[in-house]
């Protein structure tokens, strides 16, 4: 906690930037990276007068968490759209989640951009690499280029391009092959597609959990290619996100996509802020918000809300409420979007099926006994554990819980001060 009153002073800064250089470091930022970002804050917020309505504290935070932001782009740049078809080559490697992330990629530019994507299967050398690439196109109903016994992939690429423009597709995604290590082959052979093809977006993939191996992988991959952007995958409850800061400084090209869970639809575009918010332990709130506006129907909610101020809300509507937690994604990685959970989620093994024994109970129920839950008494909750699999004490405590959340929620609606949410900045 910094102590000074009036303005930032060397002594109160110290401190302060200890804790911020240790959160960098903890993120898996480059120690040359997280000193040099100190030492630039340092020099900014020394002798920076506060307002009398903020402390010295608050005011470094701010400073600090700004600076990141700044360092890492400041502000979202989104991937080009424009092309008759648009084409996006994708390039990392092996292992760094290159396939996965075109799948996804698929998806977001037919669900957001009213793209007709085809997804081009350009590496000939791993085995069962076309076959994860057509898994996966069936997965996002989008159909996959392939050429049997076909070894070349420049030639499969712009072959695939021949046919989206044949086919009518507006969006080629040409997944290539990756190595376990940089080796001249690979890099001859993706600097051949791209002068070959001429893509419009050229887009790095990289795992987010390997660190500082991360940072010199993309640099030596944009001096043979200069691809347009970053693509940070499998940045999940456990990974902080510093190879981002790090990424951004050495290569100077824009972080696009985070790919935030397993499931196809856990793509994200990437703010600088949030992933500051992230660096720092305060959570990524903002997304969180997101996400549930995804899954939000305002006709459904009107109901909900009318049914809990006439103290209605039953197993159904809890059974519907379950669903849609669900359909945001994975329960760990939405947990360590809270601010302050991150850490606290790090060491934890949070099942997706949390909702398991939930769900069996309430299913074990009748109709009526799901509307009217006051008549569940002994032997109609021992035939329900008997049903879902569970103990009469797991229903209980089910029932129990039920209870008081229909309790809060009635209490809450019919409060006549109506608690404001909070505004988000």
């Amino acid at each position: 906690m910094l102590k000074g009153q009036g303005r930032i002073t060397e002594i109160n800064v110290a401190e302060t930037l200890k804790d911020v250089r240790r959160a960098l470091l903890d993120a898996d930022v480059n120690f040359k990276i997280a000193k040099q970002f100190t030492e630039e804050v340092k020099e900014e917020a020394l002798g920076q007068k506060i307002l009398s309505s903020v402390k010295p504290s608050e005011m470094m935070v701010k400073i600090v968490h700004d600076h990141l932001a700044r360092l890492m782009g400041g502000e979202h740049e989104a991937i080009q759209l424009k092309g008759n078809p648009l084409v996006i080559l994708v390039a990392g490697l092996q292992g760094s989640g290159k396939t996965t992330f075109s799948g996804k990629l698929a998806l977001l530019l037919k669900s957001k951009h009213g793209k007709q994507p085809l997804l081009a299967a350009c590496d000939v050398y791993r085995p069962a690499a076309i076959e994860q690439l057509k898994v996966i196109g069936e997965q996002v109903h989008v159909p996959v280029y392939t050429e049997e016994g076909n070894m070349n992939p420049v030639k499969i690429a712009k072959a695939a391009i021949r046919e989206a423009k044949m086919r009518g597709h507006s969006a080629v995604i040409i997944d290539t092959a990756g190595r376990l290590a940089i080796d001249e082959q690979m890099m001859q052979e993706i600097a051949a597609i791209k002068d070959a093809v001429t893509p419009h977006e050229i887009l790095f993939v990289v795992d987010a959990m390997t660190g500082q191996d991360a940072v010199n992988t993309a640099k030596e991959f944009n001096e043979r290619l200069d691809y347009h952007g970053v693509v940070l995958t499998k940045l999940d409850g456990d990974t902080r996100g510093g190879a981002a800061l790090s990424i951004r400084s050495v290569v100077e090209k824009p972080i696009k996509y985070v790919g935030t869970g397993e499931k196809m639809d856990a793509l994200d575009a990437f703010h600088p802020s949030r992933m500051a918010d992230r660096i720092l332990g305060m959570g990524d709130i903002v997304s969180l918000v997101e996400k549930a506006q995804e899954q939000y129907d305002q006709e459904e909610a009107r109901k909900l809300q009318k049914k809990i101020a006439k103290n209605q809300f039953d197993f159904t509507d809890f059974m519907s409420q379950i669903q849609q937690i669900k359909k945001m994604g994975n329960i760990k990685d939405l947990a360590s979007m809270i601010p302050g959970m991150g850490k606290a989620m790090k060491n934890l093994d949070i099942d997706d099926d949390a909702f398991k024994g939930i769900e069996a109970i309430i299913n074990s129920m009748t109709p009526e006994e799901r509307s009217n839950p006051a008549i569940l008494n002994g032997s109609r909750r021992k035939r329900i554990a008997d049903g879902s699999g569970t103990t009469v004490p797991d229903v209980n405590k089910l029932v129990k819980q039920f209870d008081e959340t229909r309790k809060m929620m009635k209490m809450m609606t019919s409060s006549k001060g109506r608690a404001r949410m909070p505004r988000m900045r």
